[in-house]
């Protein structure tokens, strides 16, 4: 996905669905470049928002988390001396487990 206008810099993010909950949609994204907000405006410009967004999503409540349901699981850099892969992971918080839990509770 790409969003383009005229004055803007190039911002490239792939995504897949991992599950769909109703209205509610679980995915990966991957960033192909790091502008801010990128994921954030992305969905929000294929009407998707992300949950919990006060800029870009809607201003209904989303369940009760303080901030966006987003979630960096891994970041792989290359170290700056030895150029050697760093691949950083982290586990899903457990606010983002406890929207999953509702969600998977609700679409059965």
């Amino acid at each position: 996905m790409a969003v383009t206008f005229s004055n803007s810099k190039e911002a490239i993010t792939n995504f897949h669905v991992l599950e769909r909950f109703g209205d509610y949609t679980l995915i990966e994204c991957k960033l192909l470049t790091g502008r801010t907000h990128q994921i954030r405006v992305h969905m929000t410009h294929i009407g998707h928002p992300v949950v919990g967004d006060p800029k870009y999503g809607p201003s209904r409540p989303h369940f009760n988390i303080a901030g966006q349901a987003l979630h960096s699981a891994e970041l792989t850099l290359s170290h700056p001396e030895t150029i050697k892969k760093m691949v950083f992971s982290a586990p899903l918080p457990e606010d983002m487990k406890d929207i999953l839990k509702v969600l998977t509770n609700k679409s059965r």
